[in-house]
């Protein structure tokens, strides 16, 4: 039988692996916009935070800062460039699936 403190830790452990994929998904996001617009996302705050996807031994703390920021630079960029809204079709989807490193 598990005890709370391992229940606590357990549900820790996913809320963590949660926060590392939308930290990977936001990273997708600003590769995804960059190849769209041919320009690069200025992302100096998210950078100065010094973690990234493959910081796997980072807390939950430091990954929620990190996909926030990067959030907010995305956004912030997208606002500057006044990027029109993206149709979605499931024709021009790709197949393909990027690993970030």
């Amino acid at each position: 039988m598990s005890s709370r403190k391992d229940l606590n830790r357990e549900s820790d452990s996913v809320q963590k692996e949660e926060l590392l994929h939308l930290h990977c998904l936001m990273v997708h996001i600003k590769k995804y916009l960059e190849n769209l617009t041919n320009e690069e996302i200025h992302s100096e705050r998210y950078n100065s935070l010094g973690t990234t996807t493959s910081h796997l031994h980072k807390d939950k703390k430091s990954h929620k800062d990190a996909l926030l920021t990067l959030g907010d630079e995305i956004v912030t960029h997208i606002h500057r460039q006044s990027i029109s809204v993206v149709n979605y079709s499931s024709e021009t989807a790709s197949t393909k699936v990027v690993a970030v490193h």
